[in-house]
């Protein structure tokens, strides 16, 4: 039996590194892209992209990124309003 919470996951995933130019968003070097972390919901991840971002803020290429995986998951819709 499922609980509340565990239907109302969302799954965020953050990733980031540095990327070859700044008007696009490709990688620089794959092997070394960061997975920041797996998050229940977008708030979470947001929090997570935000401390990483602004640890990185010194360098001018590197960038972070969430990605909503539940929608790759399953991309019937998304109610969640962002």
């Amino acid at each position: 039996m499922t609980t509340p919470a565990e239907t109302d996951q969302l799954l965020h995933l953050v990733i980031g590194g540095e990327l070859r130019h700044l008007d696009a968003p490709v990688f620089r070097d794959l092997s070394k892209v960061e997975f920041v972390g797996a998050f229940p919901n977008y708030e979470e991840a947001r929090k997570a992209w935000k401390a990483r971002a602004q640890a990185t803020v010194d360098n001018a290429h590197m960038r972070f990124f969430i990605l909503h995986a539940h929608r790759m998951i399953d991309p019937r819709g998304d109610a969640h309003g962002h």
